[in-house]
C-alpha cells in the first residue's frame, strides 16, 4: 500500500529502528488470534497511538531483547515480538 506522498512505503516495524533514532507511530497491527489482539490493546493503552513520538533507546544482551523504547517521557521494556507490530514512520522531529 502507498500513499500520495509515498509515506507507507517509508513505513517499519519499531523493532526493525536503529537505535536513538525518533519516529512517530502510524499504527499497531491488528493480529487474527486471540493473544496478539490482546497484547495490541496493551501496546495502544500504554500509549502507542498514532502522532507519538517514539525511540528505541538500548536493546538488552543477549539476543537485543528486551527493547527499551521511550514513547514521550516514558521509557518501557518491549520483547521484539511486541515492537514487530507497531508501524512506524522513521526520522520524527522531536526533542
Amino acid at each position: 500500500m502507498t500513499t500520495t506522498n509515498g509515506a507507507a512505503l517509508a513505513a517499519i516495524s519499531l523493532d526493525q529502528l536503529p537505535n536513538n533514532q525518533w519516529a512517530t507511530v502510524l499504527d499497531v497491527l491488528q493480529p487474527e488470534e486471540t493473544e496478539g489482539r490482546e497484547l495490541v490493546l496493551r501496546l495502544t493503552e500504554i500509549g502507542f497511538v498514532p502522532g507519538e513520538a517514539v525511540r528505541i533507546v538500548a536493546n538488552g544482551v543477549p539476543g537485543r531483547e528486551p527493547l527499551a523504547v521511550r514513547l514521550g517521557h516514558t521509557t518501557f521494556a518491549l520483547r521484539r515480538h511486541e515492537a514487530s507490530f507497531i508501524r512506524v514512520m522513521p526520522g520524527a522531529a522531536h526533542g
